[in-house]
């Protein structure tokens, strides 16, 4: 029997930093040929979910998809601060065009609960859903290893569990919408990322934790698991999974870091995408009109992963590990089982059928 992988090789571990500091280094470069902001197609017909839109670069997202005359929803922990962030905003945008469609609803990814309460509000609208980008992530960067109150490490938690939870239960409006795309925002740190399908939440001690070993790997469960998706949800469907890198940016996601290391980040903005430059790849895989070609292409192809989209705006291959086909189906069952579904929901939610979660009201 062939042994079980315990973590990267480690020319693929080198191979994985040298091309973080080649994106740090030349990202820039790379993405000169970008407008910015990037100018989108008008999207009058859209109907779009952005979670974690009060900040960074899901704040720039909802922003911009709403100016070129989507209808956003603003998916988010703290609905105070995103009503002023509205308000603001028709106040800017008034004068320029009709006023700007733009609502808000709660969702804590925190809480398992809470999305599955989304879900369902959202779905009993019985309205169309043209993209979900799940754009809302942590990186507690130097801190001590937390978990949810639903007793998963939190960067699993806010990065991969909750936004697969939300794509699988939004199927039924994905598909209303259709021809609909799930847009996950990654990164390139997902390239120095392991998956130990054994020991999602790192509490064994065959690894020890770190911030870097809790983000990278759910980064890198989401694209496994996003892989999956796309190749389980049929062509009739219309959905297409894309991933997208926004590149190296200087959002709060350093809110965690300690100050003197804040103090660097500060230093070299000159090779750090704004929250505006880092949102381009997540705008252009949700509008543009050759995505959902080129994720079939994929698909017919056989290929083991799922579209990805660099901060250029154009496809990359992600990682080594990524392609690894045999621990993308172990994620993929390991996940369902995490967020109380069961493994066939994407195929019973496709037939239209109810398909009950372990989590919110009807949950144990």
């Amino acid at each position: 029997m062939k042994k079980k992988k315990e973590g990267l090789g480690w020319i693929e571990w080198m191979r994985g930093w040298l091309y973080l500091a080649y994106e740090m280094l030349f990202q820039r470069i790379t993405a000169s040929h970008l407008q910015n902001p990037m100018p989108l197609p008008s999207i009058n017909d859209l109907t779009c979910i952005v979670t974690g839109s009060t900040s960074g670069i899901g704040r720039e997202i909802a922003r911009q998809l709403a100016e070129s005359g989507a209808h956003v929803v603003m998916a988010v922990r703290n609905t105070k601060a995103a009503n002023e962030l509205i308000q603001k905003w028709q106040n800017e945008w008034s004068g320029m065009g009709l006023p700007l469609n733009i609502e808000v609803m709660e969702l804590d990814l925190l809480s398992l609960d809470s999305v599955v309460r989304f879900a369902e509000e959202w779905n009993a609208r019985l309205g169309p859903l043209h993209v979900l980008i799940n754009n809302a992530g942590i990186f507690s960067i130097g801190e001590p290893q937390k978990f949810s109150k639903d007793g998963y490490e939190e960067h699993l938690q806010v990065n991969h569990l909750a936004p697969a939870l939300l794509s699988v239960l939004l199927l039924p409006s994905l598909i209303r919408g259709s021809p609909s795309r799930i847009v996950n925002l990654n990164s390139v740190m997902h390239y120095v990322g392991f998956v130990d399908t054994e020991d999602m939440n790192v509490v064994s001690g065959k690894r020890k934790y770190t911030s870097l070993v809790g983000y990278s790997s759910s980064k890198l469960a989401q694209i496994m698991f996003s892989s999956v998706l796309h190749k389980r949800l049929p062509a009739e469907s219309g959905i297409s999974v894309v991933c997208v890198s926004p590149g190296i940016v200087q959002t709060n996601v350093a809110r965690d870091l300690p100050k003197i290391v804040q103090a660097a980040y500060h230093l070299v903005p000159y090779f750090m995408f704004s929250a505006q430059e880092g949102s381009r790849s997540a705008l252009f895989a949700a509008t543009d009109p050759q995505v959902p070609e080129y994720c079939e292409l994929l698909k017919t192809d056989d290929f083991p992963v799922c579209a990805f989209i660099s901060q250029d705006c154009c496809p990359t291959n992600p990682s080594e590990e990524s392609h690894n086909v045999d621990t993308s189906h172990e994620v993929w069952e390991k996940t369902f089982e995490m967020i109380g579904l069961p493994s066939d929901a994407v195929e019973r939610l496709i037939e239209g059928e109810e398909v009950a979660c372990r989590y919110g009201a009807h949950g144990e």
